[in-house]
């Protein structure tokens, strides 16, 4: 059975929807009474009329749209971003125009999409040492790769 959430949806669009039958993410349109027109390295929020209730321990990642950021330059200024469970106010997309020109947003475009999964919270355990791995402190390229 489906993760039920509760959601308002105050802009005309609908509701966001699975675009293929094995898809993770659910496409988020922008609801703008007007195109916004985003130069090059701008940023703007764009609203998209939604508000959701998520289950206690679910988060939604917010992600851009792979063709949308590959074709048109548009990602997301936090990606992922996050939306807690307890946010009750608009999901914003903070959209940035990373490309070299001026890109035209239209109403009931789809610009991100959402991934809801399970997390949990932790409790720090302090220590005095960790146990020993293979890869150690090795970090960004510690592989050779």
């Amino acid at each position: 059975m489906a993760l039920q959430v509760p959601i308002i949806n105050k802009s005309p669009h609908p509701l966001p929807a699975y675009q293929t039958s094995g898809a993770a993410g659910l496409d988020l349109c922008a609801w703008l009474p007007e195109p916004v027109i985003l130069q090059p390295f701008e940023r703007r929020l764009i609203p998209t009329g939604l508000f959701i209730a998520l289950p206690a321990g679910h988060e939604a990642q917010i992600r851009p749209r792979s063709g949308t950021a590959f074709k048109r330059g548009l990602s997301l200024v936090n990606t992922p971003g996050t939306i807690d469970p307890d946010y009750r106010g608009e999901l914003m997309l903070p959209i940035i125009n990373l490309s070299t020109e001026a890109v035209r947003i239209e109403d009931g475009e789809r610009l991100a999409q959402m991934v809801v999964a399970r997390f949990e919270q932790i409790a720090w355990q302090p220590a005095e040492s960790l146990d020993e791995t293979a890869r150690a402190a090795g970090g960004f390229g510690h592989t050779g790769h």
